[in-house]
């Protein structure tokens, strides 16, 4: 952050010096203001990010399992409620210090509530009512792209060579992997209802992560938890909606443990991930991480399902893992 008064010459010429240097840089490379933190897990962007693909991969799985137990808006609804409730005792002192930023950016904490939390995961749980987790996890291969056209049409960020062609090669791996190798079979696969669905919510998640750089300079802690309860008190009047118009959530074990998954992994601890790295890196670089996702899902389906791994597998990952590496690398400074 450039200091409100500069002091002494040396430094104001410094300083000017690093702004005019910040300016140069590709606008794929902007990030909010990020307050530096202590703890080291902090301040590792590609950990964070990864964290975040790892809760998404399970999130799809339990979604999908979900469906037709779990209402999406019912389901959205008390993941969100739920993840609020895990995050407020730690968040509780940072929301007090921060309560005067989050006024003065009220509107926008607001929308960033609505798109991000709100309707992204509801779109997403209805879609999976409707097609498969193959279909779903092509799709989030698009991921990049959104975050990409999002960044353009709003703040004229483009892509740089190296992060284009990183995410095309992370993107053929993700291919390789979920076609087993045999990438004709895209001509086979049919898209539905659910993957329109699934699409707008995609859109809707590529606008919160270029958004999310607009946020205020606020403790990530008070950020989700402000999002999240936010979020769910949004979706109230349609939970209301839904209670009277489809078959209530039944209380068993099963529903009990989805809705913990949600609202402890991909909600309270995925955002807190994804929040954090998008300030570090900018949300063009941090978008590849989505090709992270069927990555690990096909991972889980190993380790837990007992597929066993096939050549397809270690070429796919290799290919993912580079292509991510590429794109999310900072590019050099112009100077």
């Amino acid at each position: 952050m450039i200091p409100a008064r500069w002091g002494t010459p040396g430094r104001a010429a410094a300083s000017w010096n690093r702004a005019k240097n910040d300016r140069r840089m590709s606008a794929s490379d902007h990030t909010s203001s990020a307050v530096p933190s202590g703890n080291w897990l902090a301040n590792q962007p590609y950990l964070l990010l990864s964290i975040t693909a790892l809760c998404w991969a399970g999130n799809a799985i339990v979604g999908r399992l979900a469906a037709g137990h779990i209402p999406p808006v019912t389901l959205s609804f008390l993941r969100w409620s739920l993840a609020l409730l895990v995050i407020l005792p730690f968040a509780w002192k940072h929301l007090a210090r921060d309560r005067r930023a989050i006024r003065s950016h009220l509107g926008t904490m607001i929308f960033l509530s609505v798109i991000g939390i709100s309707a992204f995961s509801t779109l997403q749980y209805w879609s999976l009512e409707h097609t498969t987790a193959l279909n779903t996890l092509l799709l989030q291969s698009a991921g990049p792209l959104i975050v990409a056209v999002w960044s353009l049409v709003l703040f004229g960020v483009r892509l740089t060579l190296a992060q284009t062609g990183g995410v095309a090669l992370s993107l053929t791996g993700v291919l390789v992997i979920l076609l087993h190798g045999d990438l004709t079979a895209l001509t086979s696969i049919a898209f539905n209802k659910g993957d329109i669905i699934f699409t707008v919510a995609l859109a809707i998640f590529g606008l919160y992560s270029v958004l999310s750089l607009k946020r205020p300079a606020i403790h990530g802690l008070s950020f989700v938890a402000f999002t999240f309860g936010c979020g769910a008190l949004c979706l109230v009047p349609l939970w209301i909606w839904e209670l009277f118009a489809r078959p209530v959530m039944q209380l068993n074990t099963a529903n009990l443990l989805s809705l913990f998954y949600v609202a402890v992994f991909p909600s309270a601890l995925a955002y807190l991930c994804f929040n954090r790295g998008v300030q570090l890196i900018g949300a063009n670089r941090a978008a590849p991480f989505f090709h992270v996702v069927p990555v690990f899902g096909s991972a889980m389906a190993i380790v837990f399902l007992g597929e066993r791994p096939q050549l397809f597998h270690i070429i796919g990952f290799a290919l993912v893992l580079t292509g991510v590496f590429v794109a999310s690398r900072k590019p050099a400074n112009v100077h």
